[in-house]
Parts: C-alpha cells; sequence; structure tokens
C-alpha cells in the first residue's frame, strides 16, 4: 500500500462491509478498534471517503431510502461497500506481502483477521514476527554501540524500547503456534471459536512492591 491514506481507506472499507454507517458512526468505530487512527479527525475521514467514493468501492445514500432500522428520524447521508468495495476488499486481505506486517497497515490488517484464512493469519504473523526480530538487533546493536555516550535515562529508555518489543515477539510467537495447532486440528480453512493465543506470564513489577519514585533509573552501564 503506498501510504498512511490507503491504510485508512482499508480500515474504511473494513468497518463498512457488514453494516451501511455515517460519518461521525465510521469515525467512532475506528477510533475505538484502531489504535493507528486513534487521533483520527474529519479532516482525514472525509478526504478518505471522498476518494473511495471516486473509485467506487463505496457510495453515499441517503437514509431515507434505508430500511427503518437505520433510517432514524433525521436523514443523513451512510457510505455502504458497492460490489467493487466487497472485491477491493476480499483482495487486499488475501495478499500477504511485506506491505501487510509493516506498523500501521499489521494493526489493521490484524483487526480484520476474521476475514482470511489462516494461510494468510500465518504469512502477516511470521513476516511480521521477522520484521520485529530484524528491529531487535537493529536496536541492540545502536545501544550496544552507542552507550558509553549517552546519560542514564536515555539508556533507560532505550531499554524500554527493547523491553516492547520482546513482548510483541513472544505475543506474535504465541499467536503462530496457536494458529498452527489450530489449522493442524480443525483443518485448513476451518473458522475460529476460541481465543487466538494464549495468555503469557506478566513482566510488570509487582504492584505490591513500587519502585521508589525517587529514584533515578538502574544504572545501564553495567553489565
Amino acid at each position: 500500500m503506498r501510504a498512511r491514506s490507503d491504510v485508512l481507506e482499508l480500515a474504511i472499507l473494513g468497518q463498512l462491509q457488514d453494516t451501511p454507517l455515517h460519518g461521525y458512526e465510521l469515525r467512532k468505530r475506528l477510533n475505538a478498534t484502531l489504535g493507528m487512527v486513534r487521533a483520527l479527525s474529519y479532516g482525514s475521514l472525509y478526504p478518505a471517503l471522498k476518494a473511495l467514493t471516486a473509485a467506487g468501492h463505496i457510495e453515499a445514500i441517503d437514509t431515507a431510502d434505508l430500511p427503518h432500522a437505520l433510517a432514524g428520524k433525521r436523514t443523513r447521508i451512510v457510505y455502504q461497500l458497492t460490489a467493487e468495495g466487497k472485491e477491493r476488499l476480499a483482495s487486499t486481505l488475501g495478499a500477504a506481502g511485506p506491505d501487510a506486517w509493516e506498523d500501521e497497515n499489521f494493526d489493521v490488517r490484524f483487526s480484520l483477521f476474521a476475514e482470511v484464512s489462516p494461510e494468510v493469519r500465518l504469512r502477516v504473523l511470521e513476516g511480521r514476527r521477522m520484521r520485529m526480530l530484524e528491529r531487535r538487533e537493529d536496536m541492540r546493536q545502536h545501544m550496544q554501540a552507542g552507550r558509553d555516550r549517552r546519560d542514564a535515562w536515555t539508556l533507560e529508555l532505550q531499554r524500554h524500547g527493547l523491553e516492547q518489543i520482546d513482548r510483541e515477539v513472544g505475543w506474535l510467537e504465541d499467536l503462530i503456534t496457536s494458529e498452527r495447532r489450530h489449522t493442524h486440528e480443525a483443518g485448513p480453512g476451518a473458522p475460529r471459536t476460541d481465543a487466538p493465543g494464549t495468555t503469557r506470564p506478566s513482566t510488570t513489577t509487582n504492584p505490591a512492591e513500587p519502585p521508589d519514585p525517587t529514584a533515578p533509573p538502574s544504572d545501564l552501564t553495567k553489565e
């Protein structure tokens, strides 16, 4: 996908696949579901809706033309998928190239995993794990190369970033293992009715023993 606007357009198509939505409800669902659009504004949403309409992937319709459950007392414009939009959504979700596991796109793709095959889910999850392992190795090398020139606070921030990557790698490995097990036991293409992952033990500090807020970060210059 070429840019953030394409990621947003995919997210919109995914939200509209079940029911027509007006702009306010669509924005609310996107903000509630996807971290990458948590700060989504109407200034971002409506240009994307306009582009999708121009491409023939969605259409704007008057609620007066819809069943009474969607119409309400006040006429509104809502957006719904066209046949071309459904084909576009299916085609995009069926692809599992490198773009699918980059940061912003991965969040959208993951939120729509229920709509794709186990094979596609595995390819995307394995690609994301590969990307995060590469990122972890790069960060470790960067930290080691310049640790003598950094203060303790900067090192602590870098350590925090490395821990976040470690947690995501572990989460991805759980999901991959679970997906493979499900495919082996239920067969390819069988829908999932269980939770896709397993709960990993928490690595957070014991809440009964909070750290001293006045203390400086741990001395990371020592091995």
